[in-house]
Order: structure tokens, then C-alpha cells, then sequence
């Protein structure tokens, strides 16, 4: 289950939830992410029932709700942004003046000692709203993270500000106007100043997410029994998208964006694919093809039947791969939050042994107090709790920006770990914009019927191959008629067909269907630069066809940059062997690293053999198997649905390009998931030994808790600025 939770404040929160929720009977896996508010549960379906959990979260004081849009995740944050502006105003407001009466005290500026109390009992007057109103939302999450037995860095927080009130409330009782109401008043507006800027970065991360899905809200309904593909003399009522359901029909204005996946019903469109796959070109699709939501319509009005609707489409689940990635939790990620439970209690406990130990050793109680304090609020762990998940938000931001979209969040670390990448062939390290070369039909059969009845039996399919024999039928002004009774795919060898009068078609590789039909006697050689399809219809051979392909834009530079950091590179398909080896020569791939004529079966022991971890790049259904074998699965934009669904990386733009963003962008983001790591934990280490054993004023402990926290975001924000 992946829905939303409202009512976090900090990481603390995220990781109380899990704790209590991985606690559940049933539940085998529990992962919250702050920065996006996404929870992932999975375990037994009465134990992962959206009433359970809400439950279990409604008695630690927080709110299950469905998955946030991204539209709602903007508007959220812009509430808590307003809502942080709106206390950090109230604390600096008030908090001056306190700061201001200390600094007067501390700089013996009064003249007499009476009036240096009065003004430390002003100084507490001022800070009294910034401690209970501003501060307000620190007790209430340390008092749930309590509850959920998890406490964090509030409880932390919380206990600094209520020692450091305590503390001057004892030493104004005993006549000492050496106070601290300032050091509470800079804890509470300093993390209220750092939580502000988390939340900036937060903002920019999540804001790539929002982009994904810039679709029209409403659409125009076709009603009526008109013709299925022109739309004429139906009626057309403009509704709101989220309300049409799959199978019922929407009329795409000229230059109008797509908002919802489906069917193409005329003979041909032309669109604009640039922002599910950053083509430039328009392309020509003709009936039958599957249209993703996003595209925009560049031809002639269309009629699209719907097959996804709102929530269901292709961009939808993009968005909800990008917060489960949120919520799932890599390897760095989990060695952080076990570091920040640990810390919490361990502060505590060293802040209480400090505390007796000078005691014990004679040191006044005041001083002893104070250093026990410092202690308290250096150890804060927000530094840990914001390493990992602030680096993994940026680099998925930046990797969504160059068009890669991480889907499992251990890819975003094992990626920039690959040793070796292997690729497929067609519409991967090539154009996949086959073209139809020639036709070879069998005696007796016409040209024109082979490739009609070619086409036919392509209908819909989101192979390379088919995709450019509808386009030949297109061009040659035939229509594929109505959609096949039945098909039946066979990864990496053909298709059959069968229309509702038991018409049976096979279509696919020569020696596939020569398993199936009778094949004529070898005829004409096929030449080394083509592919071969062959059709056969009710166990007779219709003939061949013919198509050529060319390498993609900038295949042969991604491969030499692969190449140049040490990577094992290896092309493996099922098209001919001489045809492999041509294209391989073509990039600079050395026929010993080429393998053609593999089965899906043989694709994936290949990819097993390679040395680990091994990156696959693939597009179609016989590529689903390496995918799913290889460390880290990568589809294409163009990739099929089988192929997308097990990839752990999907690549939005033309070509591989973005193969070599992908790893780039995973080197960077891990390396700074350990510099975050190491910071903190340095930090942490140095400043609880410092406050334990010298005399450290808790301002300057406040100050150094505040600057850890922010080196922490400034660091992750480099992976948006510049290139980690």
C-alpha cells in the first residue's frame, strides 16, 4: 500500500511511524519518507488494510490519506512554509529582544545587580511566546515519537529548551542573573530557520515531480453512435478528466496535450512524444496505437478511445515509482537512521552522566547543569536524519531533470557501483524508427495484401518492427481495419493473430514461423544491413519484409563514455549475428563483445555471466528477463509495458543517452550520501566529546548543532547546481 501521511513534522516522525507500523502483525515491510509525506507498507492484506494502519497512526497523533497528487504536494508545502515563515517571524520578533537583555547582562552594561535581574526576568518574559507557541510543534512531535516508543531528535530538542528554561528559572530563584532564556530562544529559531531552508530544498526536489504530469484537466466527451474513428455527428461535452472511465471515447483538438492514455481510433495521427520520450521529431502513429497521456496532438483532431484514467496512466505511475522510491530505503539509508536512533538515547544518557560525574567531582550544580545542557543540545541529530534522504530527494530531482527516473531506491545507489552495461538492439542502440525496405511476397500474393495483412497482424503491438510496418501501411494510404479477436505475444520470436471468423495470422522471425508453416525454399539472400519479418496466414507463407534501422543519436558517444570509465560493455539480441556484429563495428563495439541470435532465456544468462553489478538497457518483452537479472534494470523511453515493469530505471528521452546520466548522476548522489554521512558523524562525535568534557556555553552549542544541519542541505544542493 502507497498513500500519504499528514501530521509529520520532522524525520523523528518518519521513523516513529515505521517503528510502530513495523511492529503490526502481518506487516513485513514499513518505509516513510519525510521530505515527500509517502508511506509504503507491504505485508498480509488485513495487515497492510488502509483502516489498520490509519488506525495505528491516528493513536500517535497523525493522518493516513490517499497518495498526494502533485499538485496537492505543492500546495502542502507552500502551507508549511507559510506556517515555519509564520513562526520563525514570532520567535525572531520576541527572541531579539531576550538575546538583546542577555547581551546587555552578559556585557555587565547595568550598573547595579538589581537591575540586571530585573532585566533577566524580561528577558524570560519575552521568551516566553517563542517558547510555547513557536516551539509548539517540537513538543507535540516528541511527545508522539514518545508515544511510539522512537524518540528523536524533538524529544532532544525539547528537553534542551526545557533545561535551558528550568536552568534560569533555578538560577533566578537563587539571585544569579546569569540566565539562559537565549540559548532556548536560539535553539527554537535556529531549527525554526534550518526547517525553513529543509523546506526550500524539499520544494525544489519535489517540484520535478510535479512536472511529470502538466496534463489538461478536462477533455471532450464523445457521445453518440457515430463513426468510431472520424467522431462526426456525434456529440462532444467538454467533462472533467477524472471523470471518464476506460472504453469511452475523447476527441483531441489540434494542438491539444493529451490528457489521458488510450487507443488511437482514426488512421493516423501525428504527435509531439517530447515529453515522456524528449524526441524532437513528431512522429506519425497510426490506428490501433497506444498514446500515453502528455503527448499533444500536432495533426488534425483525433479520436482516442481510453484505456487509463485519471491515476491509472502511464505518467501517474511514474509519479507514484518516484514516491515509493521516496519511501523505500537503500543501504546508506538505513545505516543513517539506525545511527540517528542510537544517537538519540546515547545524547540523553551522556548528557546524564556529565551531569553526575561533576557533580560528584565537586563542580558547582550550576555549571553542572549548564554543561549537561550543552550536551543535550549539541547531540541533536537532525544533521543525521537529513544526510541521506535530502541527497537521495536531489539526486532523483536532478536525474528526473535529464529525463532518467529511478524506481527502486536501491538502484540509486548501485547504479554508480555497475562494472559492466549491456545493451539491446533494436530500439535501444538503434533509432527503433525502423523503415520498410522491400517486400518479398510468395507467389500469387500481391504486394499491397502482404502489407496490409502484415499490418493487421501487428495491431497494437509496441515492438519496433511492428510499429514501422503500421507506419509503411499508413503511408501507403491502408487502413488495418478493426482490432484482431485475439492475439498471443512470443517474447523475442513473433506474435499470432486471430480475427473473429477463426482467420489465424503468424508473424515474426523466418525460423520461428518455420516451426509453425511450411517455408518455401531459401530464396533471395537478405542483405547483412536488414531485418527480417515474416507473415504466414492459416499455415501458409505470405512472404517477408524487409527493414533497415540506423544507430541512435549519440549511441556511439554514450558507449565511449562508458567505455572510458573501465565499464564492461556487451550487446546482446536475438536479431542475426552478422547483423549484431555489423552494428557493433558501427559504435566501436569489438565483435567479441556482440551476441546475436539469443532467446530471452539466453539474454538473461548472459547478462548473469557478466561481471557484477551489471547495468541491462532493453525495450521490449524478450528483454524483460535481463532486466529483471541484472543488478539494475534500465527501459527504454520507448520500452514496452513488460519491460518498464521490470526495470529499476526508466529512461524518458531518445536513446541511451541517458544511461550514462543515470550512473553519473548515482556516482555523485552516493558520493554525497557519504559525505553526509561522514559529516554528521564526525560532528557528532567531536561535539559530544567537547560538551562532555570542556565547558562549552550552550549558545555555541546551538550555533554548531544549527551549522552541522545546514552543511548537510548546502552539500545535497550541490547534486542540483553542478554535476556533484
Amino acid at each position: 500500500m502507497l498513500c500519504s501521511v499528514e501530521g509529520m513534522w520532522c524525520t523523528s516522525c518518519a521513523l516513529a511511524i515505521e517503528h510502530r507500523l513495523g511492529r503490526l502483525p502481518g506487516v513485513s515491510r514499513a518505509g516513510v519518507d519525510y521530505l515527500s509525506a509517502t508511506l509504503l507498507v507491504e505485508g498480509t492484506p488485513a495487515a497492510v488494510a488502509p483502516e489498520r494502519v490509519a488506525a495505528a497512526l491516528g493513536r500517535l497523533g497523525y493522518r493516513l490519506c490517499d497518495l498526494e497528487a502533485a499538485p496537492d504536494t505543492r500546495q502542502r508545502l507552500d502551507r508549511e512554509s507559510r506556517a515555519l515563515a509564520g513562526r520563525l517571524l514570532l520567535a525572531a520578533v520576541f527572541g531579539m529582544w531576550t538575546m538583546l537583555a542577555s547581551l546587555l547582562i552578559y556585557a555587565g552594561a547595568l550598573p547595579e545587580p538589581r537591575l540586571e535581574r530585573v532585566l533577566a526576568w524580561v528577558s524570560g518574559a519575552f521568551a516566553l511566546p517563542v517558547v510555547t507557541l513557536a516551539a509548539w510543534p517540537f513538543y507535540r512531535a516528541a511527545w508522539r515519537t514518545l508515544r511510539a516508543g522512537r524518540p528523536g531528535m524533538d524529544a532532544l530538542v525539547s528537553l534542551g529548551v526545557m533545561g535551558a528554561l528550568a536552568v534560569s528559572l533555578w538560577l533566578l530563584w537563587r539571585g544569579s542573573a546569569e540566565v539562559y532564556f537565549d540559548t532556548a530562544v536560539m535553539l527554537v529559531l535556529l531549527l525554526l530557520a534550518g526547517r525553513w531552508v529543509e523546506t526550500l530544498a524539499r520544494y525544489r526536489g519535489l517540484r520535478a515531480l510535479e512536472g511529470l504530469a502538466p496534463l489538461p484537466e478536462r477533455v471532450s466527451r464523445l457521445e453518440g453512435e457515430g463513426g468510431e474513428g472520424s467522431g462526426e455527428h456525434e456529440k462532444v461535452e467538454p467533462v472533467p478528466a477524472a471523470e471518464m472511465l476506460p472504453g469511452e471515447r475523447i476527441r483531441v483538438a489540434s494542438g491539444e496535450p493529451l490528457a489521458l492514455d488510450g487507443e488511437l481510433l482514426d488512421a493516423a495521427a501525428r504527435l509531439d512524444l517530447a515529453l515522456l520520450t524528449g524526441e524532437s521529431r513528431p512522429r506519425t502513429l497510426t490506428r490501433g496505437a497506444r498514446l500515453s497521456a502528455g503527448c499533444r496532438n500536432l495533426g488534425a483532431p483525433f479520436t482516442l478511445r481510453v484505456t487509463a484514467g485519471v491515476g491509472e496512466r502511464r505518467l501517474d505511475g511514474l509519479y507514484r515509482q518516484v514516491q515509493a522510491l521516496q519511501a523505500g530505503k537503500g543501504e546508506l539509508r538505513r545505516l543513517a537512521e539506525r545511527f540517528a536512533a542510537w544517537l538519540s538515547p546515547a545524547a540523553l544518557a551522556l548528557a546524564l552522566a556529565t551531569l553526575v560525574a561533576l557533580l560528584l567531582a565537586g563542580v558547582a550544580p550550576e555549571e553542572a547543569a549548564v554543561r549537561a545542557l550543552s550536551v543535550l543540545v549539541v547531540a541533536c541529530p537532525c544533521a543525521v536524519g537529513l544526510a541521506v534522504p535530502l541527497a537521495s530527494l536531489a539526486g532523483t530531482a536532478r536525474a528526473l531533470e535529464a529525463g532518467v527516473v529511478f524506481r527502486d531506491p536501491a538502484a540509486l545507489e548501485l547504479a554508480g557501483e555497475v562494472r559492466a552495461v549491456a545493451f539491446d538492439k533494436t530500439g535501444t542502440l538503434t533509432l527503433g524508427a525502423l523503415r520498410l525496405a522491400a517486400l518479398r511476397p510468395a507467389p500469387g500474393v500481391a504486394e499491397h495484401d502482404l502489407l496490409a495483412l502484415a499490418a493487421r497482424a501487428e495491431w497494437g503491438s509496441e515492438h519496433p518492427l511492428g510499429l514501422a510496418i503500421r507506419a509503411a501501411a499508413a503511408e501507403a494510404g491502408i487502413d488495418p481495419g478493426e482490432a484482431p479477436a485475439g492475439l498471443v505475444e512470443h517474447p523475442g520470436q513473433g506474435r499470432e493473430a486471430r480475427d473473429a471468423d477463426g482467420t489465424r495470422f503468424c508473424i515474426g522471425a523466418p525460423g520461428w514461423l518455420a516451426e509453425r508453416v511450411a517455408a518455401p525454399a531459401q530464396g533471395e539472400a537478405v542483405p547483412p544491413w536488414a531485418s527480417e519479418v515474416a507473415l504466414a496466414r492459416n499455415g501458409q507463407w505470405l512472404g517477408t519484409l524487409w527493414l533497415e534501422d540506423a544507430p541512435a543519436p549519440g549511441a556511439r558517444e554514450t558507449l565511449e563514455t562508458l567505455s572510458a570509465d573501465g565499464l564492461v560493455l556487451a550487446l546482446i539480441s536475438g536479431d542475426r549475428p552478422a547483423l549484431v556484429r555489423r552494428l557493433g563495428r558501427r559504435l566501436g563495439l569489438p565483435p567479441a563483445a556482440c551476441y546475436g541470435g539469443r532467446s530471452p532465456e539466453a539474454k538473461r544468462h548472459l547478462v548473469a555471466a557478466l561481471p557484477g553489478p551489471v547495468l541491462y538497457v532493453g525495450d521490449g518483452i524478450n528483454d524483460a528477463p535481463a532486466l529483471a537479472a541484472a543488478t539494475v534494470g534500465v527501459a527504454t523511453g520507448q520500452a514496452s509495458a513488460a519491460a518498464r515493469d521490470a526495470a529499476a530505471i526508466q529512461l524518458l528521452g531518445q536513446g541511451v543517452q541517458g544511461v550514462a546520466c543515470a550512473i553519473a548522476t548515482a556516482r555523485a548522489t552516493r558520493r554525497v550520501m557519504r559525505q553526509n554521512l561522514t559529516l554528521s558523524a564526525l560532528y557528532n562525535a567531536l561535539a559530544l566529546g567537547l560538551a562532555a568534557w570542556m565547558v562549552i556555553p550552550p549558545q555555541v552549542a546551538v550555533l554548531a548543532m544549527v551549522a552541522s544541519s545546514l552543511s548537510v542541505v548546502a552539500n545535497a544542493a550541490r547534486l542540483g547546481v553542478g554535476r556533484g
